[in-house]
């Protein structure tokens, strides 16, 4: 899974990435490429498992994030979504938009005041913005196609016409794609052009250490301002999470009592990543290797181990599938099995957050 980072120059969108992927990307000047960073998603069942068979490996699952530069400059025309970039934003599976509510006045706003709402309405107007001019070139091209085209082709191109002319109504009125009711064809046929609104979106503010004690109320008001089908948001110190994340655990621990900053910045966005996506992870346990599986909600037993090896999907027999719960509680797969609770699935089995598989092929 890979999620897209973007904002307005100085909202700090860099140093919540730094924060995320324990990473080291510079936060001051320009960039002029993407910052391209990998988040181990914590998981406790790991964690267990490990004692349990203290395997030579341990492999959690995870989250790449790409860092998407602000413009220099234009920035009355991009608002922060630099059209360079924007085939890389195309590509990601959700968008996350950092806004800031820090006030720090050696770092200039580029609107010269700071307002977090301001510019989280801003920055989702853009995409819509980037949307409709996309909607307007296709349907340029359709009108151009249409005149040469031959009767079947005419049928087509003005079914894609009435769905396209359709999506650009509503999202004139303010409607992003992904809350527009379509149908799974109509889902289908817009997959191609990878319209930014009809991605999840996870929006976060980035507040100052000084504005701790106001998280909760930024929280709600976010929660207000940014609300709909495939969006999350989150308030959280992107300059005290960075120092956080270049600690021994042991110490960042420590230190977040102290400070009483919280649960891990890196941990609730990697979890709001897997809700927004609709991720989850199944386990796979040895002594050689125990690791976390990321797979969509809703994927079948077949269609999942081949996210292990493509010839467990192309040679797949069936799955002894067992929950974290049922294998914690009989404390062994041995016991699980004589308990009844190791069971065994077939390919249509869908796979379900925290399964611990093990897959039987024949290739």
């Amino acid at each position: 899974m890979e999620i897209g980072i973007i904002g307005l120059p100085s909202s700090g969108k860099t140093t919540i990435f730094n924060a995320m992927t324990r990473g080291h990307a510079a936060v001051a000047g320009y960039a002029d490429k993407a910052n391209v960073g990998v988040a181990k998603v914590p998981d406790v069942r790991l964690d267990e498992l490990t004692k349990m068979y203290k395997p030579q490996k341990v492999v959690p699952a995870e989250v790449n994030y790409v860092d998407v530069p602000a413009p220099a400059e234009g920035l009355s025309k991009t608002r922060g979504i630099s059209g360079q970039y924007l085939n890389d934003l195309q590509r990601v599976d959700a968008l996350l938009i950092v806004v800031r509510a820090f006030e720090d006045e050696s770092v200039v706003h580029v609107d010269e005041s700071v307002d977090a709402f301001r510019d989280v309405e801003n920055m989702m107007l853009e995409l819509t913005f980037s949307d409709l001019e996309l909607l307007e070139r296709r349907l340029a091209r359709l009108d151009d196609q249409f005149k040469g085209a031959k009767t079947v082709e005419r049928d087509a191109m003005q079914k894609e016409r009435t769905l396209l002319e359709q999506i650009k109504g509503q999202l004139e009125d303010g409607v992003a794609i992904r809350e527009q009711t379509l149908t799974p064809d109509q889902v289908t046929q817009l997959q191609g052009f990878q319209f930014l609104t009809s991605k999840p979106l996870i929006v976060v503010v980035n507040a100052g250490e000084d504005q701790l004690d106001e998280t909760d109320s930024l929280e709600k008001r976010l929660a207000e301002a940014a609300s709909g089908d495939g969006v999350r948001t989150a308030v959280i110190c992107g300059q005290l999470e960075m120092d956080l994340a270049q600690m021994e655990p042991g110490d960042e621990a420590e230190f977040r009592v102290s400070m009483g900053a919280g649960e891990s910045g890196l941990g609730r966005m990697i979890q709001l990543s897997y809700d927004v996506v609709g991720l989850i992870s199944f386990l796979t346990v040895g002594e050689d290797e125990v690791r976390a599986w990321e797979v969509r909600e809703g994927t079948p037993a077949q269609q999942a181990s081949g996210t292990i090896h493509s010839d467990l999907e192309r040679g797949f027999i069936r799955a002894e599938v067992v929950s974290y719960d049922d294998l914690m509680s009989c404390g062994s797969l041995a016991e699980a099995r004589k308990r009844g609770v190791l069971r065994q699935e077939g390919k249509e089995y869908i796979v379900k957050d925290g399964d611990i598989m093990h897959v039987l092929f024949n290739v």
